[in-house]
């Protein structure tokens, strides 16, 4: 999955006295999300910038955002795509990219990959938390911990992440997992998934979401994985569990264009391994759900 980086080793521990030094990476997002960066299609290599390739830009203006080993991550809004803030020898190697292109294919090393899912999250929060939602004033960047605290009303406001579930419903009578492809969106083979709502468990949010968008149900449900997301601000979780009654399936045509039955062998798996929806289907495919 993308966070699979060992030995290599994300530190995301908060420490407001860590400046850049000069080859610090920076990653640099506009207000529409696009990530300035290096993809080589070729040799499928990413970069980013460091702090030797800005000029005109204080340490002071960065925000830290985590480590992965020995090397630091800062966080910089761009105002636009202009790269005014790279020394000229750098402004020919970087250009600003639409998210989508960071999952397009394979890019390595993949700790840098991760490195940037995680870093939407955080850029994203920064932006959208930029004035208090009760009072309406600028928020300050808390010197404790990862919050931002509004220095007029003290409303503290802390990185949001939603959780969500990876449902991979089987029938073990017919050796079949229910897969599913998203109405709009994403357009490869999928699990059913869904938010948690306010007020349920995480095993109710299983059975409430099976229900609602295939109509079966499930019994049985067993905690698989999970996995942080970054792009979305979620943290999913997977479960396993079986079809209990009917296995016919009546599909939400709004959420879904296609669900139904597929044994191991009719599987397709996702393009890439980078998902918990992907690592899922594979384990069923390859026979290893041994905990049901």
């Amino acid at each position: 999955m993308i966070q699979d980086i060992l030995p290599a080793h994300l530190n995301n521990h908060f420490d407001p006295t860590k400046t850049a030094d000069e080859n610090s990476i920076i990653l640099f997002f506009t207000k529409e999300k696009k990530l300035l960066g290096r993809l080589d299609d070729g040799t499928q290599e990413i970069s980013f910038p460091r702090f030797n390739d800005v000029k005109n830009i204080s340490k002071e203006k960065l925000t830290y955002l985590f480590s992965i080993d020995s090397e630091d991550f800062f966080l910089m809004i761009a105002d636009s795509e202009n790269m005014d803030f790279l020394d000229v020898s750098a402004q020919d190697s970087y250009i600003f990219h639409d998210f989508r292109k960071f999952r397009s294919a394979y890019y390595y090393p993949q700790t840098y990959v991760y490195a940037a899912f995680t870093a939407y999250q955080l850029a994203e929060w920064y932006m959208v938390t930029r004035f208090c939602g009760k009072c309406g004033s600028e928020n300050e960047h808390s010197k404790t911990e990862r919050a931002m605290i509004c220095p007029k009303c003290g409303n503290i406001i802390y990185p949001r992440i939603n959780p969500a579930v990876i449902i991979g419903v089987i029938d073990k009578e017919a050796n079949k997992l229910l897969v599913t492809r998203y109405r709009v969106g994403y357009g490869h083979n999928a699990l059913v998934a869904g938010f948690t709502e306010i007020g349920e468990t995480l095993e109710e949010t299983v059975s409430r979401e099976v229900m609602e968008e295939t109509g079966l149900t499930v019994t049985n449900i067993r905690y698989y994985k999970s996995q942080p997301w970054g792009i979305a601000s979620d943290i999913l979780v997977g479960f396993f569990c079986e079809v209990t009654g009917s296995r016919e399936i009546t599909m939400d045509n709004d959420e879904l264009k296609f669900a139904s039955w597929l044994s191991p062998e009719e599987i397709e798996l996702q393009p890439l391994e980078y998902s918990l929806t992907n690592e899922m289907m594979k384990v069923f495919k390859e026979g290893n759900v041994q905990f049901l």
